[in-house]
């Protein structure tokens, strides 16, 4: 399989999809959103985009099973494409940029190619495994920020998983004090990419699902970062936490969290 062809296919098709979720932005209301439980949007945007990046990869890879976020397609043993196609939802249906389709091809968990195409900046990172990281055909790489102190953070709020909220506000207000800020985009496709390319130093959260991360990890990894799980083991695609960093505040930023979430 070549793999750097396969990514980019991947990302032309990413691109054709992301026409259509910006065609439909101009003329969406919310009248056209459902509830899949707390918080948790989605549209026929999610939808149309998801069968038509089904249908795509389908043909690109036809051994392939599917691990999506709005359940098309059938995961199989071995290759499976993860994908969601908008990631971030809520910002696209309350008309706030940054969203996302991510898509990654796993075998097992050891991940292959990874897509994340951010539609509001048509900003198309993408990896494949010993390919290194790309921004828009450039090489990009993590910071190099020593300390966790000089570093922005990034990090997702939980929207329907309150169960640790309160070790969450906890690790919250100590990385507050010792890092110079965080941020919630919502959208962990885009955290993720954002520490592969050096925008933030690291990004964290749980209650997460695969197709949340595994295009973004990928990404991080390739761009010479490091990707954990709260407990700094190797977890984080199916184990709903996740922590990336640039690799030089990984155990910076290991020990609160490991203090706040210590299982």
């Amino acid at each position: 399989m070549d793999l750097k062809q396969l990514t980019e296919d991947v990302s032309m098709l990413c691109g054709e999809v992301a026409e259509f979720i910006r065609t439909e932005a101009a003329r969406f209301t919310e009248a056209s959103v459902e509830s899949k439980s707390l918080n948790n949007l989605v549209s026929y945007v999610d939808k149309t985009a998801e069968t038509r990046l089904v249908e795509g990869l389908g043909r690109l890879v036809p051994e392939a099973g599917f691990i999506a976020e709005e359940g098309t397609g059938e995961r199989k043993e071995g290759l499976n494409w993860i994908i969601d196609p908008l990631d971030g939802t809520t910002n696209f249906v309350h008309g706030v940029p940054c969203y996302c389709i991510s898509i990654g091809l796993a075998e097992g968990n050891d991940m292959l190619v990874g897509v994340v195409l951010e539609v509001t900046r048509n900003e198309c990172f993408s990896a494949w495994k010993g390919g290194g990281a790309w921004l828009n055909g450039k090489g990009i790489r993590v910071s190099q920020r020593p300390r966790l102190q000089d570093s922005l953070l990034a990090t997702g709020f939980p929207y329907d998983d309150f169960g640790r909220e309160a070790q969450y506000m906890d690790l919250l207000r100590a990385l507050m004090h010792n890092s110079r800020g965080i941020r919630r985009l919502g959208s962990a496709a885009a955290d993720l990419a954002y520490v592969a390319c050096g925008r933030f130093e690291a990004f964290y959260e749980y209650g997460l699902n695969p197709w949340d991360v595994a295009a973004g990890a990928l990404l991080v990894k390739e761009a010479g970062g490091t990707v954990t799980d709260f407990r700094n083991g190797d977890e984080w695609l199916f184990g709903e936490e996740l922590v990336a960093s640039n690799g030089n505040i990984h155990n910076e930023l290991i020990g609160p969290i490991g203090k706040f979430f210590g299982k």
